[in-house]
């Protein structure tokens, strides 16, 4: 693994006692949260691997609940979480998983949305010092790491969709850092996932939006949020 930066060796600020099994499945469940774009009414959770021996323990189960309540890691109200969601009108179960995995340390969310009734299927796994990626959403092979803004577009595998994508990037100047695309037959319903330098603009959304074939554009920004002294979240 090539760090970044400093805190790719020293963790995130975080409420503990683990930056993998604590502050990276918090960052694992504030990312479905975001991609589900709603409070969740059921969330069905499966641990698997080192996940599924501890999670009680080192409060992986409070982390990940805490994450689709959008808490950020350092939000001190994490270790109360399963009580929040269920104030909240989440129905959350855990379970533990069976068969191969992708690392000793995933988890996997189906997420059906309170409000629009959506549904979001959303694997990943938590690869250390509070480092995530996110390998696969509702059955699309994806890469998204939560350390840069990112943006899902869902849309149809046609012939010139993604050229048009890097058209509207370049026209409204944003840089591509990673680019990652998985589709489910030719011609069919692909996902194509923009991590950006920089977070995405409601002009650049609008811009995507209208795209042929373009079907829905969400965002991840696991860097929005920051909490003040009594723990509260301030987009500042």
């Amino acid at each position: 693994m090539r760090f970044k930066d400093v805190f790719s060796i020293i963790g995130p600020a975080m409420v503990g006692p683990s930056s993998s099994h604590t502050a990276g499945a918090a960052r694992i469940g504030r990312a479905a949260r975001q991609v589900l774009g709603e409070v969740p009414r059921v969330a069905e959770v499966t641990f698997f691997g080192s996940f599924a021996a501890t999670y009680q323990g080192h409060g992986t189960d409070r982390a990940i609940v805490g994450g689709l309540l959008d808490f950020t890691t350092d939000d001190h109200r994490l270790p109360d979480s399963l009580e929040l969601a269920v104030e909240a009108g989440m129905e959350v179960s855990f379970k533990q998983g069976t068969g191969l995995f992708p690392h000793p340390n995933t988890v996997k969310l189906h997420l059906i949305g309170q409000e629009t009734g959506s549904e979001l299927t959303l694997t990943g796994t938590s690869i250390g010092g509070g480092n995530i990626e996110i390998v696969d959403i509702d059955g699309f092979g994806v890469k998204l790491t939560g350390i840069y803004p990112t943006v899902l577009i869902n849309h149809m595998d046609y012939l010139g969709v993604l050229a048009s994508v890097t058209d509207v990037m370049r026209n409204g100047q944003f840089n591509i850092g990673h680019m990652s695309l998985d589709r489910k037959n030719r011609s069919g319903a692909a996902l194509t996932v923009l991590e950006l330098d920089e977070a995405a603009t409601p002009e650049l959304i609008r811009a995507l939006k209208v795209l042929t074939a373009v079907k829905s554009v969400k965002l991840v920004n696991l860097n929005e949020g920051k909490q003040d002294e009594k723990g509260k979240e301030s987009l500042t």
